[in-house]
């Protein structure tokens, strides 16, 4: 009888943590509001080098790329040769400043353009909206929002 208690005891304190968790989530989502960021004019574009990034290249990029007016922020990953900024699209576009960083430092890279299935994606283009997780988060916030 002492070990058919204790297996109780143990399945409902295993089974009362993973309750309080899930609800833990659901108010976590219910209450997590949207930031608003009056961002409007604000584009995130990207550039791949095919040339091998070093950290002196990569401060040279930096410096061309606050030279060009409409910059905001970059980044850029050394390993991989992706250089994601953001910048405001009333002053340029994508396309003139990767023409202009081309033309301040000669590399060889080249403009990323989206595929034509993401351009009007409402989501994260890595998050799948079949997926369970994202259906299970939309579902909590349209129920509480």
């Amino acid at each position: 009888m002492k070990i058919n208690k204790k297996v109780k005891i143990i399945v409902g304190s295993i089974l009362g943590i993973f309750v309080l968790l899930f609800l833990v989530l659901v108010v976590h989502i219910a209450t997590a509001k949207p930031l608003v960021i009056d961002n409007a004019s604000l584009q995130i574009s990207r550039i791949d080098f095919k040339e091998p990034i070093d950290s002196l290249k990569a401060k040279e990029i930096h410096r061309n790329l606050k030279k060009i007016p409409g910059v905001k922020t970059d980044r850029l990953n050394i390993e991989t040769g992706v250089l994601v900024y953001f910048h405001d699209i009333k002053i340029a576009n994508s396309e003139e400043i990767y023409n202009q960083l081309v033309a301040l430092g000669d590399y060889k890279a080249e403009r990323y353009i989206l595929p034509k299935g993401l351009e009007n994606k409402t989501a994260c283009p890595v998050m799948t909206e079949d997926s369970f997780s994202y259906k299970f988060s939309r579902g909590i916030q349209r129920i509480f929002n």
